[in-house]
């Protein structure tokens, strides 16, 4: 028999956020197809994508439109620098981005941490050009997530990734996470939303002048286990924003395109004129393209924009990327924003987020989970465990029920492709719930040896 996939992979592959050891034990499972939201591995089993392949696939593995779409600009244009040059699927895009987000300007890179980047050096570079260069610092929230880049890092609340690159970084201010499972004892969640919000006024309040920039993933922040917080703090963190000219860096890379019921998270704030909350930068990736090919996109302000028009280079905005604009993948995004307005995708989730929340409600019952909460697309229940190796071997159980799973520490999460039917819940739902008792079955067996050894 020869070599899998999997074993040669291990070899030759440096896997991300992988300890590479731990492959010996669990090789990468090799994956040969894609139907929908179903992945095949060679030895033909089935598993369902519930996590979108990280937050990026919205309409299943091989989904028409997009392929056919790709297929065709592949025909015409494959590539071509965007210094000097420009193409008809870039032009079109970043109309139709600017037509959804009120942002008429988009800056073109290949993924989110390099979106991150993009806005962090923006919005300095503005304001040094305005005569304000003392404005070029930062500040994000507690257990915030921008990208694993060195300055995506700085604003980033993630200790595993501060720690271990910690010398290369200059760290900006963390402040308080509207999360309200952050909540002292006894404390409500509107309580705790006010406190946040009167910590970034206090802040704000003594550091404005130096600082360009509150860089935040709206409503949900995902790499702190999916916490969901309230719209208020975005209006609030919107009007504060304007009152200390701080800009707002919405970072949507991984809540944008209906995952949180809405085309954009940020829409769900609203000013004081009743009207959505506009930021003054917003990062796209993951989804953009339906998750098919490498794009992000920076979208940013007339005013912004002003501030770099000049006859100087050096009030040029000075950042590049070999692939900005890449024309195929600017046609997969076009395929996406042509999808939702043919299919109304966000009434079609609204049904689905409601059938799949009933069929959850074994998970949401279960006396192991202590919390959940559920928005849009996004679905999060936090197990009681203290084991640090129950997100692993979560993982690697559910991966043998059929599901792709990936729990951050104790946070078990769905966020699946758009396109489920009633048995792909039903099979997620059930794979969940049997997997969660094999897991703690292990852990209690594991707990009582430790016990008898220790006695």
């Amino acid at each position: 028999m020869g070599v899998t996939l999997a074993e040669r992979s291990r070899h030759a592959v440096w896997h991300p956020c992988t300890q590479m050891k731990g492959l010996d034990q669990a090789p990468p499972r090799a994956i040969v197809r894609g139907e929908g939201p179903w992945l095949i591995d060679e030895q033909g089993h089935r598993i369902l994508d519930a996590v979108s392949s990280w937050w990026v696939n919205l309409f299943g593995h091989g989904f028409a439109p997009i392929r056919e779409a790709i297929i065709d600009q592949l025909g015409q244009l494959d590539h071509i620098m965007l210094a000097g040059l420009t193409h008809a699927p870039v032009v079109e895009l970043s109309e139709r981005l600017g037509a959804l987000t009120g942002l008429g300007h988009a800056f073109y890179a290949s993924d989110g941490a390099s979106a991150t980047e993009i806005a962090l050096k923006m919005s300095a570079h503005s304001w040094r050009n305005r005569g304000r260069p003392g404005k070029h610092r930062f500040i994000g929230l507690q257990g915030g997530y921008h990208g694993e880049t060195v300055g995506a890092l700085s604003v980033t609340d993630i200790p595993l990734f501060r720690e271990a690159y910690a010398p290369l970084l200059r760290l900006s201010a963390t402040l308080p996470s509207p999360d309200p499972r952050h909540a002292a004892p006894g404390v409500s969640v509107e309580a705790h939303t006010t406190a946040c919000v009167q910590a970034l006024a206090d802040h704000l309040a003594e550091h404005h002048e130096s600082t360009a920039a509150l860089i935040l993933e709206p409503l949900v922040q995902g790499a702190a286990g999916m916490g969901m917080y309230a719209p208020a703090y975005l209006s609030a963190a919107r009007a504060l924003c304007d009152h200390h000219q701080v800009h707002l860096i919405c970072d949507e890379i991984a809540v944008g395109f209906g995952r949180t019921g809405t085309m954009f998270a940020h829409q769900q704030a609203r000013g004081a004129d009743g009207q959505p909350i506009r930021p003054d930068f917003i990062c796209l990736s993951k989804g953009l393209t339906g998750g098919v090919l490498p794009l992000s996109a920076v979208l940013t302000t007339d005013e912004v924009y002003a501030a770099f028009w000049d006859d100087r280079t050096t009030h040029g905005f000075l950042h590049s990327h070999s692939y900005t604009g890449n024309p195929l993948a600017c046609r997969a995004a076009l395929a996406v924003l042509d999808t939702f307005e043919r299919d109304d995708v966000l009434a079609r989730n609204r049904a689905t987020a409601a059938r799949l929340s009933a069929l959850a409600a074994p998970l949401t019952r279960h006396p192991r989970v202590s919390s959940h909460r559920q928005i849009g697309m996004i679905w999060a229940w936090d197990i009681d465990t203290t084991d640090p190796t129950f997100a692993a071997r979560f993982h690697r159980t559910a991966l043998d029920m059929g599901l792709l799973l990936r729990p951050i520490g104790n946070s078990l999460y769905f966020m699946p492709p758009y396109v489920l039917t009633e048995a792909d819940m039903q099979h997620l739902v059930d794979g969940a719930v049997r997997t969660l008792e094999q897991v703690l079955a292990h852990e209690a067996v594991s707990s009582s040896a430790r016990a008898e050894r220790l006695a």
